[in-house]
């Protein structure tokens, strides 16, 4: 495993969205990037892949993808934070202390267990694999500032993270962190939910998104780069449309309030988790979203960093899923 200090070696960075299974395109896409297989490894001589967590999830080839990022991580060759699928997943498969009166961290309801099926049912065979990279996960960091670029994966909360730094003093959590981060009103369940899936805001009362397979929202996701919005339209940012009467819906003063802005001044940043489609570019001079829909017959895509203060769309590339790879996603 990389330490910190060894990242100067390196004279540049590989930025890869959310994989979800797809390890064929992996494959492809650190091919094409020119990284090749040295002893079972994926290595560059003189780049970092830097991966955004949800490798797991969805995909037909979870076991294989997990195993080349982990061999990356593991030799030096790459660095992974945590996804929400990855913490969704430790969760899913750690008992609860008795005082919570539930067996798991996560609750083994309908929907969470159809997120993770896919998962365990390639792993089924594997148990005590799959118990390990459960322990891999947890020691995940949440994020990364390199300070010419920063990466997390679904936000950027800088007042949340230097609290959690001046708290745990690591970007890494604990299981203590894990279990009191059950808790949404936490501290640490704001941190995990902000950091891992990003901003949102209530929908008017009574009101819900649903979404394609029927599952119901009462919260729409947020941008964090808006400036100067006004309406629910200017700050929506998730797959599923907003309904049309609430999208030119004034914001309220507490609304704007509560939004999260991420000023252009600030370090290039790079996410994951939304599920864009079309051709890869930056949101804004400085923000990159990485996550392009691969298991959704998309682009896996990444973005060439070599020290831009100002991000590039010549920088990105990608390739494109091939059908056997593609499944229908369930919501987050």
């Amino acid at each position: 495993m990389l330490a910190e200090h060894e990242l100067d070696r390196f004279k540049g960075f590989d930025i890869i969205g959310d994989i979800h299974g797809c390890a064929e395109t992996l494959k492809r896409l650190l091919a094409k990037l020119g990284y090749s297989l040295k002893s079972g490894v994926w290595r560059h001589q003189t780049r970092l892949a830097v991966f955004l967590g949800d490798i797991v999830d969805r995909g037909p080839h979870i076991r294989e993808a997990l195993a080349i990022v982990h061999s990356m991580v593991e030799s030096g060759s790459a660095v992974c934070i945590m996804g929400n699928h990855e913490y969704n997943a430790v969760g899913y498969c750690t008992p609860a202390p008795a005082i919570m009166g539930q067996e798991y961290l996560r609750e083994h309801n309908n929907h969470h267990n159809r997120l993770i099926a896919e998962t365990l049912e390639q792993f089924a065979a594997y148990p005590e694999e799959w118990k390990n990279y459960i322990e891999w996960f947890r020691s995940l960091p949440l994020f990364y500032d390199f300070g010419s670029f920063r990466v997390v994966h679904a936000c950027w909360d800088d007042f949340l993270i230097s609290e959690y730094l001046k708290r745990y003093h690591s970007n890494r959590v604990s299981l203590e962190f894990i279990i009191k981060s059950v808790d949404r009103e936490s501290f640490e369940g704001k941190l995990m939910d902000r950091l891992t899936r990003g901003t949102d805001l209530k929908l008017p009362a009574g009101r819900v998104i649903t979404s394609r397979d029927g599952y119901q929202r009462r919260f729409f996701r947020t941008k964090f780069w808006a400036e100067d919005p006004e309406t629910y339209g200017d700050v929506v940012f998730q797959p599923d449309p907003l309904p049309e009467d609430l999208v030119d819906r004034k914001l309220s003063d507490d609304e704007r309030e509560n939004l999260l802005f991420y000023p252009r001044s600030a370090a290039p940043l790079f996410i994951g988790h939304y599920w864009l489609q079309g051709k890869p570019r930056p949101i804004t001079s400085n923000i990159a979203c990485m996550d392009y829909s691969a298991v959704k017959y998309g682009r896996l895509a990444a973005y060439r960093f070599d020290g831009e203060s100002k991000l590039q769309a010549d920088k990105f590339t990608w390739i494109y899923v091939n059908p056997p790879e593609w499944r229908e996603p369930e919501p987050d």
